[in-house]
């Protein structure tokens, strides 16, 4: 029982799975520094506010925090922005550079193994005469 649990938590995918996790967070809390010291205070600058949690409106004495929304989505855009600019498109390049490095490999190998071919179909046809 013991060495299946082992075996399940050496798993390659559940390694990788713990990696991109902590990696996840600290990236999530580089992100979210930028965010709220870099970006918010240049929304301040043209709004006025450093962030947006202290807007709300009451109704009947019930207070809706709006701001903390406006404030959540900003950091959301700015999230993904950073993980789509940052991550994302760096990651993309790199595998179609390897996808086209890859397509002239194979394609290096078609021509070969078309030149191959064709001397045997020559050497077949002088040996048959």
């Amino acid at each position: 029982m013991l060495s299946d649990f082992k075996n399940f938590l050496l798993r390659g995918n559940l390694i990788e799975l713990a990696v991109a996790l902590v990696i996840g967070a600290a990236f999530g809390a580089v992100v979210t520094s930028l965010v709220e010291n870099l970006v918010m205070p240049i929304l301040a600058a043209f709004g006025g506010q450093p962030n947006f949690d202290s807007l709300d409106f009451t109704i009947n004495d019930a207070v809706f925090r709006y701001g903390a929304f406006i404030t959540a989505v900003i950091v959301f855009l700015m999230t993904a922005a950073a993980i789509y600019f940052f991550v994302v498109r760096p990651v993309t390049a790199i595998m179609e550079r390897n996808k086209k490095e890859e397509e002239a490999a194979v394609d290096a190998q078609e021509t070969l193994l078309t030149e191959i071919k064709g001397l045997l179909e020559r050497q077949n046809e002088l040996l048959s005469k």
